[in-house]
């Protein structure tokens, strides 16, 4: 019996269900739930507030990265160029930093906790096994708010491979290095790398016209696969002890969460059809799988699929090559060696290489109508960057952080923002507040960003 259960639990995960629903929302009703979620991530005007992460790896070439002057209009550097058509919607900010990413008493291993912390703002156990602990992400607590408002809470992607088990840094889980969305503290919402998958669970399989019903015979599917389930755990459950009864109730409760997300789903009736192709799976070509990436999330923000996305464009400590570049070296051993002039034009490079594919998903934003007449663009919350300033010396302040989008017209856009040494946490605070999530606090704020406003 245990056997069958797991095997029906790897299906339902291969059948593209997800059990990471945060389970208080497990509380509300569906009415409750709908009603939570009217007044947060939309602007003033009830247009959709979207908000995104995406992240880098292994530090920037600094000397390329940030503008040279404060105030006036923004100058960027030649690094960020690329991002010249949209400078009007951008805040580079410097000077914030992630505390809880450095070593401290936790020795080597800073590319694991960087992209643990990056979104979470907590320090990361340093583990190898099960025990691993980290904290709520910002994204994740801002889906836990949204709720059942659109189709998804949340959408994860991923142009890396995906790796939750095992050690990976200097004794940290690979689910610290390849997760950036954590739905507990103990929890990774765990990205898809598989475009074509990403758009069938948006969309339904199959080409244009015929994806509806598609998408319906799947839902049908996961519910009567849902129902088995629900069946061998009941009976199962008589037969436990205290403790593997409580394990089994936790499990039940996450297919619970899931059979709501599909009802949930339903509610909206007809899913959007777009004419735009299905993928046909992971590109070998790196730069084309994140571009597709950043299409679909486009694509999800256009339909309200969702507001809420995150991306993780390379694992942090990649030593990918770029030979399309030129570049025969590995990225994380040329940050290594950045003393030497042209390695470190290299590192600016492969930078320039990421922050062109950004460049060309803000244009596309930039360029559509919102129902209020402004762009897309303008009412978004997008943040780009990592956990890590200097991939040479490992440091953690001054991290490369952009913030495109004005939060619908909250945000003074268009310049280049020097905070004094103040925790990425802080941010958050700020974005969780302009998307409806009243907090005083996050991971390991002291407050609010308010110079962004």
């Amino acid at each position: 019996m245990k056997k069958s259960i797991r095997t029906r639990r790897a299906f339902l995960r291969g059948a593209g269900v997800s059990l990471a629903i945060p389970p208080m929302l497990s509380f509300l009703t569906r009415t409750e739930a709908a009603s939570v979620a009217i007044s947060a991530a939309t602007t003033e005007s009830g247009v959709p507030l979207r908000m995104a992460f995406m992240s880098i790896p292994n530090g920037v070439q600094q000397d390329h990265w940030f503008p040279t002057t404060e105030g006036g209009e923004l100058e960027l550097s030649s690094t960020l160029k690329p991002l010249e058509s949209v400078k009007h919607q951008l805040q580079i900010l410097g000077g914030l930093k992630h505390e809880n990413a450095t070593a401290g008493n936790d020795g080597a291993g800073d590319h694991a906790r960087a992209n643990a912390t990056f979104l979470t703002g907590a320090r990361a156990r340093k583990t190898a096994g099960k025990d691993i602990h980290v904290g709520v992400s910002v994204d994740q607590v801002a889906a836990q708010r949204i709720g059942n408002a659109t189709r998804f809470r949340s959408l994860e992607l991923s142009s890396d491979a995906v790796r939750n088990s095992g050690s990976c840094d200097s004794g940290y889980a690979c689910a610290y290095q390849y997760n950036l969305s954590w739905s507990s503290a103990t929890t990774p919402v765990t990205p898809e790398p598989n475009p074509r998958l990403i758009f069938e669970r948006m969309f339904g399989a199959g080409i244009h016209g015929e994806r509806q019903k598609n998408f319906e015979l799947r839902q049908n599917s996961n519910r009567s696969v849902l129902d088995f389930v629900l069946d061998d755990a009941r009976d199962l459950q008589k037969k436990l002890g205290l403790d593997d009864r409580r394990k089994l109730d936790e499990y039940v409760s996450s297919v619970r969460s899931v059979e709501e997300a599909i009802r949930s789903t339903e509610k909206f009736g007809s899913v959007p059809d777009p004419k735009q192709q299905t993928p046909v799976g992971i590109p070998s070509d790196f730069g084309k799988h994140i571009e597709i990436n950043f299409d679909l999330m486009l694509l999800a923000f256009q339909t309200d699929s969702t507001r809420i996305s995150t991306l993780l464009i390379a694992y942090d400590g990649s030593n990918r090559t770029f030979p399309d570049l030129g570049i025969s070296e590995g990225h994380h051993y040329l940050t290594h060696n950045q003393r030497a002039p042209e390695l470190a034009e290299k590192v600016a490079k492969i930078d320039r290489f990421y922050i062109e594919r950004f460049a060309a998903f803000l244009k596309k934003m930039d360029s559509i109508q919102d129902v209020d007449g402004k762009s897309m663009l303008h009412n978004s919350m997008i943040v780009y960057g990592g956990a890590i300033a200097d991939g040479n010396r490992h440091t953690h302040a001054n991290l490369p952080v952009i913030l495109a989008g004005s939060g619908g017209g909250k945000f003074a856009t268009g310049r280049f923002v020097k905070v004094e040494d103040k925790p990425m946490s802080n941010l958050f605070v700020e974005m969780l507040n302009r998307f409806g999530v009243e907090t005083d606090s996050f991971g390991d704020s002291t407050g609010r960003l308010e110079e962004i406003i």
